[in-house]
């Protein structure tokens, strides 16, 4: 423990020393630092992904800078000290592990999400979603929207169920295709998206990792397919649909 203390202590007096006397930092604010931020965010979770753990460890040693960075912009501004973050989330952790910390008793790890948003509510949250941010992206949104309301007991039985959902929307959608109607066409999409996404959870798998592996296995094969097509000396773009298909075929096997 004494190594982590003097670890974090080193990062925060770099810190020190780079707001001081380096140009670009010196000039660095929170809205500047904003973009950087979600860069490093979606990084780690690039390492994530592919279970690379010595780029986890280089990406978290980023998102930490951030956030001794925005810690020290936040001192020049007599807002608050990094001290003060640190405190204030260890007392947020403390006042909502009471299974912990207090005498409330839980059996499973669902009794602690749902003692989570009950506390959190009697902060004076106004609604359980209250606390899913505006800007993450629709498919993490939609999985935590699902995951917030299951908490008051908004939640399907079984996976059974929520696929006879996932057919309903899909049965809503073709109807809104024949109908022509663009905007009602676009509703119904995002109704068998967001019903998919709640399968997903039903499946324990999240979402936007399963999609982003698919997107990653495509990006692969799509590469070997334009490398195999140049190598036998015809580009994509001069094959036919069913020359490519030919060749995503036997890419495929290859992989599989």
């Amino acid at each position: 423990m004494q190594a982590t203390g003097k670890a974090f202590e080193r990062l925060v007096n770099i810190m020190n020393d780079l707001r001081e006397k380096c140009p670009w930092d010196k000039k660095q604010t929170i809205q500047s630092l904003r973009q950087m931020t979600l860069e490093e965010t979606y990084e780690l979770t690039d390492a994530i992904t592919d279970e690379n753990w010595k780029g986890i460890k280089e990406e978290l040693g980023d998102l930490l800078l951030h956030i001794v960075f925005y810690s020290k912009i936040g001192t020049e501004q007599s807002q608050f000290t990094i001290e003060e973050v640190i405190n204030g989330i260890c007392e947020k952790l403390i006042a909502r592990h009471p299974h912990i910390y207090g005498d409330v008793k839980v059996s499973t790890d669902e009794d602690v999400k749902r003692n989570w948003e009950k506390l959190k509510m009697k902060e004076g949250k106004t609604s359980v979603l209250s606390g899913v941010p505006k800007t993450l992206p629709a498919l993490i949104k939609a999985m935590r929207l699902q995951e917030k309301a299951k908490q008051v007991g908004f939640e399907w039985e079984n996976k059974n169920q929520v696929w006879e959902k996932v057919k309903e929307e899909e049965v809503e959608l073709q109807e809104a295709i024949v109908s022509g109607e663009q905007e009602k066409i676009e509703e119904e999409f995002g109704d068998l998206l967001f019903s998919l996404v709640n399968f997903a959870r039903f499946l324990n798998l999240d979402a936007e990792n399963a999609l982003e592996l698919t997107n990653k296995k495509f990006t692969k094969r799509f590469t070997q397919m334009e490398e195999k097509a140049l190598s036998g000396g015809k580009p994509l773009a001069q094959m036919s649909l069913e020359e490519m298909d030919a060749i995503w075929n036997q890419i495929k096997r290859q992989n599989d």
